[in-house]
């Protein structure tokens, strides 16, 4: 069987070549900890059953992350640069945040975006 084989062409295993398989995609963590979290977790990585691994870490950056400073797609952090987002301090397209820039998102303290409204106005509209 080769090394390169993604398939056994017999019964469908993944890389049957491989003496322990866990997924595909890339991942990389830091041995350094904060905390208890890695200093630095990559994760663009799916786990066998195709559920992805989201990073976890002081700097976190995948598709899915966690952490004090979060680069994702989908992101909860302190400070968050992402597509979506709920965090402390963010850049993003869609954001909650106590102060954000973003395309659209609710604020507590001050936003800056094409349609940002604060919490307190959000809720006095009901």
């Amino acid at each position: 069987m080769s090394e390169q084989a993604t398939a056994c062409p017999g019964c469908g295993a993944p890389f049957p070549a491989k003496e322990k398989w866990d997924g595909w995609g890339f991942e990389y963590k830091s041995e350094a900890t904060f905390l208890g979290l890695p200093l630095l977790h990559i994760s663009f990585k799916f786990k066998p059953n195709r559920v992805p691994v989201p990073a976890k870490g002081v700097i976190a950056i995948g598709q899915f992350a966690c952490g004090i400073f979060t680069l994702s797609q989908f992101g909860v952090g302190v400070v968050s640069i992402s597509q979506f987002t709920i965090s402390a301090y963010a850049v993003a397209q869609f954001a909650i945040a106590y102060s954000l820039i973003a395309q659209f998102g609710i604020y507590i303290h001050e936003g800056y975006g094409q349609l940002v409204i604060s919490l307190n106005e959000l809720i006095g509209m009901f």
